[in-house]
């Protein structure tokens, strides 16, 4: 069997796509669920570093 570089761009397509569906269904699978709900909960928790130690100024308002 010869392959040419159509053949090779649509086994390319083909894998692309079947990675996309497997990232889709291992993001929205149920249990991931409890992760990500605590990771979008980090930008609210409360940071009790000095603002030196986050690299902020010494003046935060």
């Amino acid at each position: 069997m010869h392959m040419d570089i159509i053949d090779l761009r649509s086994l390319f397509t083909v894998l692309a796509f079947v990675s996309f569906v497997g990232i889709v269904w291992w993001a929205w699978s149920s249990g991931r669920e409890e992760a990500f709900s605590e990771a979008a909960r980090i930008p609210m928790d409360d940071d009790d570093r000095p603002a030196a130690a986050r690299g902020g100024s010494k003046t935060e308002e």
